[in-house]
């Protein structure tokens, strides 16, 4: 009977801790919706009032770097440039040492959930804070410290796989890790948009073969990494080419920030290994479980059953297809140019191909926890039979099976406010000062939506970074 008194009080505590956590994480991004609202309408300083004043009720503890993304690219929206360097700074501090964390503890980890765990970023997020911080520097002149920005954003993209490559080391060398592992491969090592805004600030100060360098390293990224670029190089031969006008950046920031969804994969025993049993789960996501195969676990019977939960990133794109952008002189006020922007970095499509990198990682991990645990409760099912009466054995099973279910939930924790996709306009404008319009058009050609960016001077031998967003 002391058995069973310890197994219930294990299960009672075990399916309150487990509710009590689901119910956390699910709520989450609909605790958002507020914000969210003020968001559609662009109303970014409101937004991040919202999301400062209830930073309590958003985000627990183990959530602030994803609170210090959030507030940092609602202040960089809002215009508040300094604001948004000082959130964007904390949170690649707080990325830096979790990882760190992460690394000096991951033996022994194997069977925490990852929802129990300091939320530490994604890759894509680690590598746009500094996009973002490099812009924010730009649009308070400080060159110097965009161009740290974006140094930093190269120095991460070339570590980003022997990053994983040493997690998942030190993850082999687990007691629990009945199965290897190893982290995905990461071909992702030139980002077209840090190059730009490299290019730019290189332009603006005359040191043009600086500035070709650049430009010539993002024909490479088109060229070397198709995959993270699958549409036409955007043509910038003549933002080179030096003339008696104004070179003009326009930037563009389309699209919904991706997110992540739960897959749930439900696997059976067979001597020493684990295979896939067919499932309408199983089949919704066949594209996300292609790689899985027969799995090796020495030492497991056959006959039980699992059911297990892994993210994975989930893309919304954009309602638009294009920008033009319009500059009307305030003198005359006869529109003298239009230009049509083109695309230049999927900032989605990096979030789901570098997740890939560390997604071995999570597999490895969600398998050896949800078999480990599911044999445990197995073994204590096998208790209840013997020592108590059928009702009673059926309810504690049934909380058994209660406890183990509920408690495997997928982390879905992820930033709300990176957008989609980026786009450029590289124009020459004689130097004055115009009223200037970025147009958003679907593709059928309507405009959905005007940013009317007022009057703005437009210099020779200065950066004239205008910067547009539709984040839809």
């Amino acid at each position: 009977m002391r058995f069973i008194k310890a197994l219930v009080r294990f299960l009672a505590w075990g399916l309150v801790l487990a509710i009590v956590s689901c119910s956390s994480i699910m709520t989450i991004k609909d605790q958002l919706k507020d914000i969210n609202q003020q968001v559609a309408k662009r109303d970014f300083a409101t937004a991040l009032k919202i999301l400062e004043k209830g930073k309590a009720k958003y985000y627990e503890a183990k959530d602030r770097v994803m609170f210090y993304l959030d507030a940092g690219m609602l202040s960089h929206y809002a215009g508040d440039y300094a604001k948004s360097n000082e959130y964007l700074t904390r949170a690649e501090y707080a990325i830096e040492e979790l990882y760190t964390a992460s690394v000096s503890k991951a033996i022994g980890s194997l069977l925490l959930n990852d929802n129990a765990l300091d939320y530490s970023g994604e890759d894509y997020e680690d590598i746009y804070l500094n996009v973002f911080k490099a812009l924010n520097y730009i649009h308070l002149g400080s060159f110097d410290d965009a161009m740290v920005e974006i140094k930093r954003i190269s120095i991460k993209l070339n570590m980003l796989e022997d990053k994983y490559r040493k997690l998942a080391n030190e993850y082999n060398k687990d007691k629990d890790a009945k199965i290897k592992v190893k982290s995905g491969s990461n071909n992702f090592y030139n980002s077209a948009l840090a190059r730009y805004l490299s290019l730019i600030i290189y332009r603006a100060e005359g040191e043009w073969d600086s500035a070709r360098i650049d430009r010539d390293k993002i024909k490479e990224a088109f060229s070397r990494q198709a995959n993270y670029y699958p549409f036409p190089q955007p043509n910038l031969d003549n933002a080179l080419v030096p003339n008696r006008n104004a070179k003009v950046t326009v930037i563009s920031f389309t699209g919904r920030s991706p997110d992540k969804v739960a897959v749930t994969l439900r696997l059976r025993s067979e001597k020493n290994a684990l295979v896939i049993v067919p499932s309408k789960e199983n089949e919704q996501f066949r594209d996300e479980i292609k790689d899985f195969g027969i799995i090796e676990w020495q030492g497991i019977d056959p006959n039980y059953y699992f059911k297990l939960q892994f993210p994975v990133i989930k893309t919304f794109g954009s309602s638009v297809s294009g920008f033009r952008v319009i500059f009307t002189p305030v003198v005359s006020g006869q529109t003298v140019l239009k230009a049509n922007g083109s695309p230049l970095e999927s900032i989605e499509r990096v979030a789901k191909l570098t997740f890939e990198v560390k997604k071995p990682l999570i597999y490895l991990k969600t398998i050896i926890r949800t078999i480990v645990k599911g044999l445990i409760a197995a073994e204590g099912k096998k208790q209840i039979q013997k020592n108590t009466d059928d009702l009673t054995g059926a309810l504690l099973n049934l909380a058994t099976d209660i406890v183990v279910d509920v408690s495997e939930n997928a982390d879905l924790r992820i930033s709300h406010f990176f957008p989609a996709q980026a786009s450029i306009a590289d124009v020459d404008v004689a130097p004055g000062v115009y009223n200037v319009v970025v147009e958003y058009y679907t593709k059928n050609g309507s405009v959905v939506f005007r940013d009317e960016k007022g009057e703005i001077e437009i210099k020779k031998n200065s950066v004239n970074l205008i910067e547009s967003f539709y984040l839809e």
